[in-house]
């Protein structure tokens, strides 16, 4: 049986509540990136481009730091990687967790909440950050049911 990892970052707690009903469908471990300096109300503001976020996502080489913790990726034959959608795309912040840790040969299934958009090029834009990882599209899971979600877990 293959071993799972829930890996999320959560700015504003509702992608946290979506990771923890996954990790908790699927007795998966869970994982939290966390930003070194955590985002303000301000931050988030997309509607005013000088906030922290807004520059963050104007830059795609741009990296906010994270709290490194220990993972051992080794542990895991898949990581189910969760995110909130900005500006159509992953946070940069997703792509410091995949450049700090060691993910050649796994698969990365990615989940997020959205405001209302899809995934866009999420996908190719992490992949230059896993390069030897399979990342996959999961789902845009916004307002699910513990019994929506459980469903969704049985699919991967």
């Amino acid at each position: 049986m293959s071993k799972k990892l829930v890996a999320y970052f959560s700015a504003s707690g509702t992608t946290k509540k979506t990771a923890e009903a996954i990790a908790q469908a699927g007795k998966f471990d869970l994982y939290e990136i966390t930003p070194k300096e955590a985002y303000t109300k301000a931050d988030l503001n997309w509607m005013d481009k000088k906030s922290r976020s807004s520059v963050e996502m104007n830059d795609k080489k741009f990296r906010p730091e994270i709290v490194k913790k220990p993972l051992n990726t080794a542990d895991y034959d898949e990581i189910i990687l969760g995110f909130p959608i900005w500006w159509y795309v992953a946070p940069t912040i997703v792509n410091t967790f995949l450049e700090s840790y060691d993910f050649a040969g796994k698969k990365i299934v990615l989940f997020a909440t959205s405001g209302g958009s899809g995934f866009g090029n999420t996908v190719s834009e992490l992949k230059v950050s896993a390069p030897d990882a399979e990342i996959v599209a999961g789902k845009v899971l916004n307002g699910m049911s513990a019994q929506d979600i459980t469903a969704w877990v049985n699919t991967l």
